[in-house]
């Protein structure tokens, strides 16, 4: 009995040590037991986060700008503690010294994430957008100077847009700022269906300037907070601080109130501006920057067709949509007197003269885009004409209508200035047709006082085949 007791004591005894010896030998198997008993790291979260705990994948970005450009950041592989809280945001003393600029650098968990994934997984979107970078920072970084802001601000036109003028988000921010429709016009950026100024560079980052002017303002200086506005508004983190009680974003990011693409917006342009000033120093070696663009401006005083501004330069007509990626159209806005076209730098002189002897009404060729619209119960012509933005005496002539004519039933052919040339918000407008009902009708581009084509394709514009007034 007593020798049953011995041996029983001697296995208790060396059991534990038995298995701490096992541990130190298979290290994943340790690491399994202090968390949820898997042996692999989370790679299921689309935005992974360093020193955060993560047994769910994250939510993808919410928002006004959300970017679907950049690939998913479930690649970067990071082995997490479940001890960790959720969000880690404390402040850590960097290895090395970060870059000179006029806004306030952090180093937290969460910028440290986003250098990798600009370094690893978001590689060739970065590249891209510091080869952009110089064709439009010389500028900008002038108007920022010249309104008494941070020059280092030009990078949040990185992160929002790559520094891509026709940029459209999912929301219809448009342009390297990424303005919605209703801010861009409160900061004087006419947008209807011959111009957008959103997308033009020289007058966006003015219109940004005195937008972030105004946020510091109401922030009380603080740019973080101020970039956060910018992101979601003003009015969601004047609540964020008011629902938490602190003006310290890194408290409120730790919250539930913010959408994840606010959380992460500080952090990205950090990461992106400690890149940027030193792309040598994190892998960035071998960009192959742009020429900044340089060019003239020239007042246009009345409606003037691009491919005559082009042959007057001497150039092809891309080079001037290139310089005015605003003109939604192939000609200047008829209603904008005196509007400033940029064109190639040094031909303002030879322009000016040759322009001088061309008469206004050879300037600008009129473009029609003929409809087919099917004519439904209670239509007029008058109704139909408003709705298309001509004349019910156009759409008689066009039709071969009398005025004492039944119109019901019938499939009428309306004509519409030709629809801007504008790619990017076409594929925006092709993903809103999909959620909506078909429309019956067709389009096709001919000259004006053509006969229509019998047989006319469906405009890619509109479902409806035209251009709306006050469109943006």
């Amino acid at each position: 009995m007593n020798r049953s007791f011995f041996l029983l004591a001697i296995v208790l005894l060396f059991t534990p040590i038995a298995q701490a010896s096992d541990f130190h030998a298979n290290p994943l198997r340790e690491l399994a037991s202090l968390g949820n008993g898997s042996l692999q790291a989370d790679l299921s979260g689309v935005l992974p986060r360093v020193g955060a705990a993560r047994s769910k994948a994250a939510p993808l970005a919410e928002g006004r700008r959300a970017n679907p450009l950049e690939p998913a950041m479930g690649e970067l592989i990071v082995v997490e503690d479940e001890a960790s809280p959720v969000d880690d945001f404390e402040l850590q003393l960097p290895g090395q010294d970060l870059p000179e600029s006029d806004i306030p650098l952090a180093l937290n968990g969460k910028v440290e994430y986003f250098i990798t994934y600009f370094q690893t997984s978001g590689r060739k979107s970065f590249s891209r957008w510091l080869s952009r970078s110089e064709r439009y920072i010389p500028m900008m970084r002038e108007v920022l100077r010249k309104e008494g802001l941070p020059e280092d601000l030009v990078y949040l036109a990185m992160i929002e847009s790559g520094f891509t003028p026709h940029a459209v988000s999912v929301a219809s921010a448009v342009g390297p700022w990424q303005f919605i429709s209703g801010t861009g016009k409160r900061y004087d950026l006419r947008i209807d269906q011959w111009i957008d100024e959103r997308r033009d560079p020289l007058k966006s980052t003015v219109a940004a300037a005195m937008y972030l002017k105004e946020l510091y303002s109401l922030f009380n200086q603080d740019w973080y907070l101020a970039a956060a506005g910018y992101n979601a508004g003003e009015n969601k983190i004047l609540r964020a601080i008011d629902k938490y009680n602190t003006r310290d974003f890194w408290e409120i990011s730790k919250g539930s109130y913010l959408k994840r693409e606010t959380k992460d917006y500080v952090p990205k342009l950090l990461a992106a501006a400690i890149i940027a000033k030193e792309p040598a120093r994190y892998g960035f070696a071998d960009v192959a920057y742009l020429p900044p663009v340089e060019f003239d401006s020239v007042a246009i005083p009345s409606r003037t067709d691009l491919d005559l501004v082009a042959k007057l330069c001497e150039v092809d007509v891309k080079t001037i949509k290139d310089l005015n990626p605003e003109l939604r159209r192939w000609c200047t806005p008829p209603d904008y007197p005196d509007y400033e076209l940029k064109i190639p730098k040094g031909k303002r002189k030879s322009f000016d003269e040759a322009y001088a002897q061309i008469p206004p009404d050879q300037r600008y060729i009129e473009r029609i885009v003929y409809s087919r619209y099917r004519v439904k119960k209670r239509d007029t012509l008058q109704a139909i004409a408003r709705r298309y933005g001509t004349s019910a005496g156009a759409l008689a002539e066009v039709n071969k209508l009398k005025p004492t004519s039944n119109i019901r039933g019938r499939t009428l052919l309306v004509p519409v200035p030709a629809a801007p040339e504008d790619t990017a918000e076409r594929a925006v407008a092709k993903r809103r047709r999909r959620r909506t009902s078909p429309a019956n009708s067709t389009s096709t581009t001919r000259s004006k006082g053509a006969t229509p084509w019998p047989h006319c394709r469906r405009n890619s514009i509109f479902p409806n085949g035209f251009w709306p007034r006050g469109t943006t």
